[in-house]
């Protein structure tokens, strides 16, 4: 929960325990040194609450807009009419040009009216998250969706969201002659089926994914700290770490075990006291969409940092894999924090994408907090966006969707004024004298309706694009 880790951590006497967190196995007695809101989960929740109270709320540019277009219409609508009967008095009479001046009055209020300019952002908004709900993305407010075009950084956890965030068999290389892969994971499976350590419960889900036959075991015992041993139709096996293939005096690539070990990889050895057998390779695996969503995210031009609490050696081997630009590993809840104002302290906008309770911190200061939908439900409330099934390559199209949606606001705001620019000087009567035309409230009336109805079509047209 704090370091985001995928593995669990071992620990001993004297060692500092988290409330809130889990005790897989055994049991043990704990001094509470910190109670109520002393606690570190207590401190996450105010450093959440810190962060959500500093955001200032994004101010609509349509209302920007209009707070000036709307004022600048009224004074010109009166100055027309004004117009009209100061100069057109002289010219037309009093009659006549009392007559002109209100239909240019009614006119330029009439075809000015910012209906379409109203409807420009929130369709668009209505649209895009719409759009964004049927592609598995939940977007909580329209101020989210707006700023997320504006991202040039997004900052990941490992744990769940580059990886799966629970441990799984990765590879098995057999040094036996005489039994296959599956004969391997019938063994092991066996041994591993009376065992409570969670790396058994990432070869005995890949046995009944492979739907292969858990052996039966007798004799079995438990080799503290080094692994398990058991009885398979007369042959005694063992399962365990390198300590216990020592024990038993057996030679093993020591090199090769240490760079799989480096790499975050957890090495299950199968021997049986004169041979090894096989060795087995549980990992927290990559999200096979991730490689793809780091390369999407480069070519729109965003710098990708992973931020996790897990080690050195293992974040460094999947930012590897995956392709991310900067790595920051080792680091608690304030710290990611912290790495969030840094970035925006640059200048950066900045995304943070999270599952944890240990990402709920950085994902309330970021810009646009992304929180997987497979994910804690703190991480989900914080965030402004939810990815549905954790899928990280849905954070490419909430993006798109985002440049899209924004796009389609700034047309809409293009629609909604070139009906008034073009519209307002035929209206006041300005080509009067050139060639008599002034234009009829009713036609005016027309013209606002047909902003409006490009407005409300050219944001539905958003419907039909692809991500």
């Amino acid at each position: 929960m704090i370091t985001g880790e995928s593995m669990p951590v071992e620990k001993k006497i004297d060692d500092t325990v988290v409330a809130g967190t889990i005790n897989t196995n055994s049991t043990f007695t704990f001094r509470a040194t910190k109670v109520g809101s002393e606690t570190l989960l207590a401190h996450i929740v105010k450093m959440v609450a810190d962060a959500q109270g500093s955001k200032a709320p994004i101010q609509a540019l349509a209302d920007t807009i209009s707070s000036i277009f709307v004022p600048v219409v009224l004074i010109l609508s009166f100055v027309t009419l004004g117009a009209w009967l100061l100069i057109g008095t002289q010219y037309l009479g009093f009659a006549q040009a009392l007559s002109f001046g209100l239909t240019s009055f009614v006119g330029i209020l009439v075809i000015a009216c910012p209906c379409a300019l109203g409807l420009a952002t929130p369709t668009a908004i209505i649209v895009g998250v719409g759009k964004g709900a049927a592609e598995g993305i939940l977007i909580k407010d329209a101020a989210t969706l707006q700023k997320l075009h504006e991202v040039n950084t997004i900052v990941m956890d490992k744990t769940g969201t580059i990886t799966k965030g629970k441990p799984e068999l990765t590879s098995i290389k057999n040094h036996s002659l005489r039994l296959g892969d599956d004969n391997v994971i019938s063994i092991l499976a066996g041994l591993e089926n009376k065992s409570e350590h969670p790396i058994a419960y990432a070869i005995l889900q890949y046995a009944q994914l492979k739907s292969i036959e858990i052996a039966s075991v007798q004799e079995f015992e438990i080799i503290k700290g080094k692994g398990l041993k058991g009885v398979i139709e007369g042959t005694e096996y063992y399962a365990g770490n390198t300590k216990l293939v020592s024990d038993l005096k057996l030679s093993l690539d020591g090199e090769s075990i240490e760079t799989e070990t480096l790499q975050g990889k957890t090495p299950v050895i199968l021997a049986t006291k004169n041979e090894i057998i096989a060795v087995i390779l549980v990992a927290d695996a990559v999200k096979p969409e991730a490689i793809e969503a780091i390369k999407n995210l480069h070519t729109l031009g965003i710098k990708t940092v992973m931020l996790t609490g897990d080690t050195k050696n293992t974040a460094h081997a999947i930012a590897k894999e995956v392709g991310i630009d900067e790595v920051v590993a080792e680091v608690l809840p304030e710290d990611k924090l912290k790495k969030i104002k840094d970035l925006q302290s640059q200048g950066r906008i900045v995304a943070m994408a999270g599952d944890g309770v240990n990402d709920a911190p950085a994902l309330a200061q970021a810009d646009v907090g992304i929180a997987m939908g497979t994910g804690t439900d703190v991480a989900i409330e914080t965030a402004g966006i939810t990815l549905l099934h954790g899928d990280i390559s849905k954070m490419v199209k909430a993006i798109k969707l985002s440049k899209m949606t924004m796009r389609g606001i700034k047309q809409n705001l293009f629609w909604a004024f070139i009906y008034n620019l073009a519209g307002i000087p035929l209206a006041a009567g300005l080509f009067y004298p050139l060639f008599g035309w002034l234009l009829n409230p009713i036609f005016a009336g027309l013209a606002m309706a047909l902003s409006s109805v490009s407005v409300v079509g050219n944001s539905l047209r958003l419907k039909a694009r692809q991500l």
